[in-house]
């Protein structure tokens, strides 16, 4: 179905009479997909959606989709953002698999876009790219999009974009450029009417955003409405769409945030509950640096930032900050972490607390810088020479990297041990509805101090329950004490070049993260408890995971999730947990590493894999499929 409208005269009718003749659907959930050129606003007319949407009392879940090249060619494949996000009026855990509303701001946006589509979707393009220029930029064979990539049978609005936005901006003092630049305004403003969003939500972002320039803020408000009101007179709209507030979200005041911004949150909030400054020492990388850009917005709250020249300078400021007892973070992608190991190595030996925050992405070498994967756990776990164990834990939501950058500081600090908290692309600049806690709802963060007045001060005497050394701070009189990366003496912390005090330091090093495990929650299992199949994740495939087995559960099979956030060690009750399924399927983004440990760890069970390794999440059809080829015994 191909519909074109030319300009604010295409449509005779008044708004009023169509407003009767249309009808508002009710709808559950709902999947939106805003695509265009890097330049063409689509992260920011999603984020605006998506937080509309999460005020008007919606659950939100989001995934931005950025080109890997900062400035590909205008209108070509390679330079194509997309922002999917789905709301619904019950939690969502996932932005949807395919989409059920299109945003194409150009042709190369409708064909990279089209194989994510539902059946029977509703596409918008901006008709104004829809042109031979256009189509030779995409690797288009023919002049008829639609045809050519079958879609026949979705509903297609070309609406002239561009040329009424041009036209609803005439009178401004604006320039064509940043005319140009408000198509996306406009765009949005048509979907804001098909969804029934209220405008005075992203009005009052433009007034916050462009307070010192008020005909920015009337511009954009203008273009908003303008492209809401034409929605509102096109005969191709014949229906609203209204997706009422979730019902079964806990009360309380909500804000949307992202898993970097939660990340960064979670490590202030450990800096307050353990009484330390919180120190990030960084070098910027995709997709990690808005956490380092957060934490140097938080000089307020007493935050230290230090942006560095090179990764290994970013840890090792660090590791100076620790020893000067401060909570220290170094944050990093995979390449980076590559480059951080010899001083990790350093971190463990001198038995300092120390956080690693590993945003991971599509890989080896540069990869897919702005892409999605899992293939950094065997590199945490195992990344460095020697006999060099860490702690390792993985967040699974945007919102829940708040608790986890929390955990990864108090284990860290607890535990006198660095810690890798592993995020991903996914969850780093995904966001969703975050219930803002209260801080008295957090443990305190106790780190094991030299108590005043120990005398002699050995510097590796151990907290006998954590296996912890003691924390002495420099300028603490009578407790000066060697550091560095040789290995050093059992007791006494001077170096040590002897056989058997390094077989026993070796030992100790291994049984400290072990002993971790006595004070972590034990592992949970969402459905029943014991059964035919034991679906086991980490990290950010939560959502999808949860969501597919949620689904087969409604259908009565015989299927249950254990989603880890503890990986090194590994929550004690791991074992009771595998030996009630008869099979368990390991799912991950990228080639098998979690099952890999798991049969290194627990030998005696068969791990089944499913791995996906695109630079993309799961999806809940294909994670549906593979549960029932396997509880059908396929």
């Amino acid at each position: 179905m191909h519909l074109h409208f030319n300009s604010f005269d295409a449509v005779q009718l008044k708004q009023t009479i169509m407003d009767k003749e249309k009808q508002s659907v009710k709808l559950d959930e709902l999947s939106i997909r805003f695509s265009g050129d890097s330049g063409d606003g689509m992260q920011l007319s999603g984020t605006l959606f998506s937080e509309a949407s999460a005020l008007f009392g919606n659950s939100v879940s989001t995934f931005p989709d950025y080109p890997s090249e900062i400035r590909a060619p205008q209108g070509t494949i390679g330079g194509v953002s997309g922002f999917q996000l789905q709301i619904g009026s019950k939690k969502v855990n996932t932005p949807g698999d395919y989409c059920d509303v299109l945003v194409a701001m150009n042709p190369a946006a409708l064909k990279t876009n089209a194989k994510w589509l539902k059946v029977g979707a509703t596409i918008i393009v901006d008709s104004d790219s829809f042109n031979e220029k256009g189509y030779q930029r995409a690797n288009y064979s023919t002049d008829d999009p639609i045809k050519e990539l079958k879609l026949e049978d979705y509903k297609v609005i070309f609406a002239p974009i561009s040329t009424l936005t041009k036209e609803s901006l005439k009178e401004t003092d604006l320039d064509n450029k940043s005319i140009a630049r408000s198509k996306n305004m406009f765009a949005l403003g048509m979907v804001y009417y098909m969804f029934e969003r209220p405008l005075n939500f992203t009005e009052h972002f433009f007034e916050e955003k462009f307070k010192t320039k008020p005909r920015v803020i009337d511009a954009n408000k203008k273009v908003l409405r303008d492209g809401y009101n034409y929605a509102s007179n096109i005969q191709a709209i014949a229906n609203t769409y209204h997706i009422p507030p979730a019902k079964n979200m806990k009360k309380g005041l909500y804000r949307t945030i992202s898993g970097n911004v939660a990340t960064a949150w979670g490590l202030i909030a450990a800096s307050e509950k353990s009484k330390l400054p919180l120190f990030c020492g960084s070098y910027p990388i995709t997709p990690a640096t808005d956490i380092l850009i957060e934490l140097a917005n938080r000089k307020d709250l007493g935050v230290k930032t230090l942006q560095v020249e090179d990764e290994i300078a970013g840890i090792c400021t660090a590791i100076g900050a620790s020893y000067a007892g401060n909570l220290a973070v170094t944050t990093t992608s995979g390449p980076g972490l590559s480059l951080k190991t010899e001083a990790i190595g350093l971190a463990v030996m001198t038995e300092l607390p120390l956080v690693i925050v590993d945003v991971q992405r599509g890989g080896p070498s540069t990869g897919l810088p702005t892409k999605t994967e899992q293939s950094d756990l065997m590199q945490a776990l195992f990344g460095r020479n020697g006999e060099a164990p860490v702690a390792v834990v993985a967040a699974s939501t945007s919102s829940n990297c708040f608790d986890w950058a929390f955990n990864a500081a108090k284990i860290a600090l607890e535990h006198m041990t660095p810690v890798i908290l592993l995020t991903d692309g996914y969850l780093a600049n995904g966001s969703e509805p975050w219930l803002i806690p209260s801080m008295k709802d957090y443990p305190e963060i106790k780190p094991p101090y030299v108590p005043e007045g120990t005398n002699p001060y050995y510097p590796y005497e151990r907290d006998p329950e954590r296996l912890a050394r003691r924390w002495a701070i420099p300028g603490q009189k009578g407790f000066e004490h060697r550091v560095g990366g040789l290995e050093k003496d059992f007791i006494k912390g001077s170096v040590s070049h002897d056989p058997m005090n390094h077989q026993k330091m070796v030992d100790i090093r291994e049984a400290k993260i072990e002993r971790i495990k006595e004070f972590i929650p034990l592992q949970e299992v969402y459905g029943d408890q014991e059964g035919e199949l034991l679906v086991v994740g980490w990290g950010g495939t939560y959502g999808h995971l949860l969501t597919a087995v949620q689904e087969l559960r409604e259908q009565n099979k015989s299927i249950s999730l254990c989603h880890f956030n503890y990986i090194k060690p590994l929550p004690k009750n791991t074992h009771d947990i595998f030996k009630r399924f008869k099979k368990i399927l390991v799912c991950e983004l990228n080639l098998g590493q979690l099952a890999n440990y798991l049969r290194m760890r627990l030998q005696e069970f068969n791990y089944l894999q499913y791995n996906k390794v695109q630079g993309l999440p799961f999806t809940v059809v294909e994670l549906k499929e593979k549960f029932n080829q396997i509880l059908e015994g396929k």
